[in-house]
């Protein structure tokens, strides 16, 4: 399925870069400023406005609720599109008489098993950061302690370690990988 979209992409793409299109008409560049945000938007709170604020108390009220509302949007998306991929392998079960075109197939379907693995033990880690905002215990470091930075709890609300901690587990992990 994920071959036959590629491959109709690409006559999409061959046919709006040609010079035909651009000559008829047909060819609309993308408008400036309109990006496609592929990475956290999806987490993004739709529900309200507010942003958490170093200006107030650390893990108030409102960000407890902002972030568990923030992580089971993200949990609710999650399982949303794991649900659309089952339905598809399930459609999408036509034998290819072709061989690559089987092979292609097979690869489509190990790529997105492995990617919905991936987010299994993604809504593990969900689970476990709601189950810290309910015990009080979440955007505090588990190695020192201390507050974990707004900024860093807003762009990846599953952290456990504050960024220092973080880069000196990063280190470590190298300096034991390269024994």
């Amino acid at each position: 399925m994920l071959h036959r979209n590629l491959r109709k992409l690409g006559q999409v793409w061959r046919q709006s870069c040609s010079m035909d299109a651009a000559e008829s008409g047909r060819y609309k560049p993308p408008r400036k400023g309109r990006q496609q945000d592929l990475g956290n938007a999806d987490m993004a709170v739709k529900t309200t406005e507010y942003r958490p604020s170093d200006k107030e108390p650390f893990m108030n009220e409102r960000q407890r609720d902002y972030f568990r509302k923030k992580l089971n949007a993200w949990k609710d998306e999650i399982l949303e599109e794991s649900r659309a991929t089952i339905a598809a392998l399930q459609q999408d079960t036509i034998a290819e008489p072709d061989l690559a075109d089987r092979a292609s197939s097979e690869t489509d379907r190990a790529t997105e098993l492995r990617t919905r693995d991936r987010q299994r033990k993604l809504i593990a880690k969900i689970d476990e950061a709601i189950r810290r905002i309910d015990d009080g215990s979440y955007g505090y470091c588990e190695e020192t302690g201390e507050p974990i930075a707004l900024s860093r709890l807003d762009a990846r609300p599953i952290a456990t370690l504050s960024l220092e901690a973080q880069e000196r587990h990063e280190r470590r992990e190298r300096v034991h990988r390269d024994d």
